[in-house]
């Protein structure tokens, strides 16, 4: 359910201690909290609950998510058996979430990827992925600040789906490629709009990757917990009006596609991070065009998956 703009913050922050209660949903993520010493990984409790942490449930595993991707199915067993536990939940107030993935060796990005975004663009539908890509430093949490760069006067809003990379691979074929794939979040692919298609000569990166650019979160939902990655509502609201609003099926090449098609050139490694395109509604194309300002508050939400809330500074 998408949850109204106003009552998000105190939800989230709602949260009491109790036991953790164990779901079907594997919900990592990565926190921070002031009594405990560096990043941490973590179990979310439910879209919007608190956190068991994984690191005191098993001191042997990692503390970030790539290095607990590269271990495989050794720190996912270890997972499963925390997901079983009745283990201690640190209230959502308490700790610092952090971007689900952080430092990956790739960020790849998808353009004109949503049927619907096409039409609004009054474009034709790509026929190969459009493929461009994001620096990791660009990568922040999902409740961290976006900050408007002195360069940029056009900074534009995107909702997307990415997927997350569990398990190396080259030339992988599209019946393999979900075994390769560790889970799904949110992601916003904030775009400065003047960058991207006057400047730069029309290279879209510089665009698209100022730090701050790429919000992740809350929780990477591993695969086996989504029913259907391919048909999620999708959803972007600014300053709690909805201003995009599909659905995941409007895809054009799905996630299986996407990494066959972006492994033929380069080697996929755990925690490559793969934003999958966003559909109709965003800033640039509305009469007249609208772009962020300070002082706003972007919320991405993808059903099963979670909300990120980003205020612009």
């Amino acid at each position: 359910m998408l949850v109204p703009g106003r009552r998000l913050l105190t939800t989230l922050l709602q949260a009491p201690k109790r036991p953790f209660q164990p779901s079907r949903n594997m919900r990592l993520v990565q926190f921070q909290a002031p009594h405990l010493a560096g990043p941490r990984l973590g179990l979310e409790s439910g879209s919007g609950g608190g956190v068991i942490d994984l690191n005191a449930f098993d001191p042997t595993l990692p503390q970030t998510m790539v290095q607990f991707l590269e271990q495989g199915e050794t720190s996912l067993s270890a997972a499963r058996r925390a997901l079983k536990a009745q283990l201690p939940v640190l209230p959502r107030s308490e700790v610092t979430f952090l971007a689900p993935v952080t430092r990956p060796d790739k960020v790849i990005c998808v353009g004109l990827n949503y049927v619907d975004h096409c039409k609004e663009q009054n474009v034709s539908v790509p026929k190969e992925p459009i493929i461009f890509s994001k620096f990791s430093s660009s990568i922040v949490g999902p409740y961290d600040e976006i900050v408007l760069p002195p360069e940029s006067q056009e900074v534009d809003w995107e909702v997307e789906l990415a997927a997350v990379i569990g398990k190396k691979g080259k030339r992988i074929q599209a019946t393999d490629a979900m075994a390769h794939v560790a889970g799904f979040t949110v992601a916003h692919d904030v775009s400065a709009r003047d960058w991207q298609v006057r400047r730069n000569g029309r290279q879209w990166l510089l665009g698209k990757t100022f730090d701050t650019f790429c919000p992740l979160g809350p929780a990477m939902v591993t695969t086996d917990s989504v029913a259907d990655p391919h048909n999620l509502r999708i959803c972007c609201r600014v300053n709690g009006e909805v201003v995009q609003d599909s659905n995941t099926n409007q895809m054009v090449f799905k996630t299986e596609e996407l990494i066959a098609w972006v492994s033929r050139f380069v080697t996929l490694y755990p925690g490559d991070v793969i934003l999958t395109g966003t559909p109709p509604g965003v800033g640039m194309f509305r009469k007249p065009p609208v772009f962020l300002k300070k002082g706003d508050e972007v919320q991405c939400e993808i059903e099963e998956l979670g909300v990120i809330v980003n205020k612009v500074v």
